[in-house]
């Protein structure tokens, strides 16, 4: 890069990347921090993208192959004592609900579009910038040194991720289960519409995970087939297993000056983190570098891109979303936490009713999919 970077990124995930692109794209200079990558090891995790996620992905030509990015025509949330919601993309007149997308496939897309940006510099040091996004995910060094506050929530439970074969065909339906014990067990299609691969999101107690993870792969199977009712039959592990502490949080500045005048700004889990019973998190932060790319884009003529009115846009742009979607999902996990009566009866008395209003569900569904 001929000229010095306007825009520093710290942070080369998903997010950091894809806000690299946007601003490329806007013939802004962006120096992206990425450091030395860690011992390989293999990456378990599917995010569910929504319309809005996929048509942002696209435009930069980073969407993943259709062998990597699975459609979801369906989806049915089970509680505990006959309760259930179904969600159907004909009935909501959408091509999908959701597309369940292979991370690891997602990274090289996006490392390779932004190989081929001539406006991103990929650095191994920061660099000074007129504006500085911190992209480093939930356990940021770089927030925690500019002294930003980052409220977290923890929940008693931790996340346990995994591939699986399934015995019977996913038919793209992603399929959930809660019960009273605070367990959310997910299991999302993969391979395409045909497919019989899933990945599992289960949430557990986090005195139960470790030995959960401890259980030989033929005990663990049937833990798993067990927990989902047998809904695809026999599951074969295809992979490792990944584990990790469940929370919520958001800082409470996403933007500020640093000492030298110049100006920084919070992007991703750097500024908040949400229960992944919604599959909203990577959302969330996509929408983070949609809207800060934006925001800048239509800056002023005078304005630089570190003004900090122009970033104060961007955070009052995403901090009610962000705090509305926090509360929804710690919301639904309090609730089902909890086995005491009346509330199970409740609950799923609740859930019954909410599957028959057509309306609410047509706008639970956009708003999901980000389009409200």
């Amino acid at each position: 890069m001929a000229l010095p970077p306007e825009v520093c990124i710290r942070g080369a995930g998903i997010v950091g990347r894809t806000l690299a692109l946007l601003l490329a794209r806007e013939r802004i200079r962006v120096a992206l921090v990425a450091p030395a990558p860690a011992a390989a090891h293999e990456d378990v995790r599917a995010y569910a993208l929504n319309a809005a996620s996929r048509t942002l992905l696209e435009s930069l030509r980073a969407w993943p192959d259709a062998a990597h990015a699975t459609p979801v025509r369906e989806m049915r949330v089970n509680g505990d004592e006959g309760g259930r919601v179904c969600f159907s993309a004909a009935i909501q007149k959408v091509e999908a609900l959701a597309w369940i997308v292979d991370v690891p496939a997602l990274e090289r897309q996006l490392a390779d579009a932004v190989r081929f940006q001539p406006q991103i510099d990929v650095v191994d040091a920061p660099v000074p910038a007129a504006l500085t996004v911190v992209c480093e995910g939930k356990a940021s060094a770089t927030r925690d040194a500019l002294g930003v506050s980052y409220a977290v929530t923890r929940y008693p439970q931790h996340a346990i991720a995994a591939r699986l074969d399934a015995e019977r065909p996913h038919d793209g339906t992603a399929r959930q289960w809660f019960n009273d014990k605070g367990d959310i067990l997910a299991l999302l299609p993969l391979g395409g519409p045909g497919g019989r691969s899933v990945a599992l999101v289960w949430s557990v107690d986090q005195f139960r995970a470790p030995g959960l993870m401890a259980l030989g792969a033929d005990d663990f199977q049937a833990a798993v087939r067990e927990a989902s009712h047998d809904a695809l039959g026999a599951l074969t592990l295809t992979s490792e297993r990944a584990a990790w502490p469940l929370q919520r949080a958001i800082a409470d500045r996403w933007t500020g000056r640093l000492p030298d005048g110049k100006s920084w700004a919070l992007a991703g889990d750097a500024a908040h983190t949400v229960h992944p019973l919604a599959g909203q998190g990577l959302n969330l932060g996509l929408a983070d570098a949609s809207v800060l790319a934006e925001v800048i884009k239509a800056r002023e003529y005078w304005r630089s891109v570190g003004d900090p009115r122009l970033l104060r846009r961007y955070e009052r742009a995403r901090r009610t979303n962000v705090l509305s979607m926090s509360l929804a999902t710690d919301g639904l996990q309090q609730l089902f936490s909890h086995g005491t009566d009346p509330l199970p009866a409740l609950r799923n008395w609740g859930m019954r009713g909410f599957d028959r209003t057509r309306v609410l569900k047509q706008f639970i569904v956009r708003q999901a999919m980000g389009l409200n």
